[in-house]
């Protein structure tokens, strides 16, 4: 599954407008970039603190506090996306920053 394109969709608030979409190559970049995004809001909430440091369950509220974010995760043997929800993003998020650890 790592080499498979991923578009990650989210919504950051009730309103609408604050619909976008991040596109990935596999889904391993897209796991890494949502974790970026949680670690520039973090710079931009403590632009003081220079090492900001944050475990899983941080993550994981981040995801939850989001209005909406899914994946469509692309398949070659439907030549389709497939949609995965919020659980598996953090769930995969968690395999992957494991993987990162050791």
């Amino acid at each position: 599954m790592a080499n498979k394109h991923t578009i990650i969709l989210i919504q950051t608030s009730q309103n609408r407008a604050t619909r976008t979409f991040m596109d990935y190559e596999s889904i391993s970049q897209a796991m890494d970039g949502i974790c970026g995004l949680y670690e520039r809001k973090l710079k931009e909430l403590n632009p003081a603190i220079r090492n900001i440091t944050y475990d899983i369950a941080d993550l994981y509220n981040f995801i939850d506090g989001l209005a909406d974010m899914s994946a469509l995760v692309y398949d070659h043997s439907i030549q389709g996306y497939l949609p995965y929800d919020r659980e598996w993003i953090k769930q995969r998020t968690f395999h992957h920053l494991k993987k990162l650890a050791h």
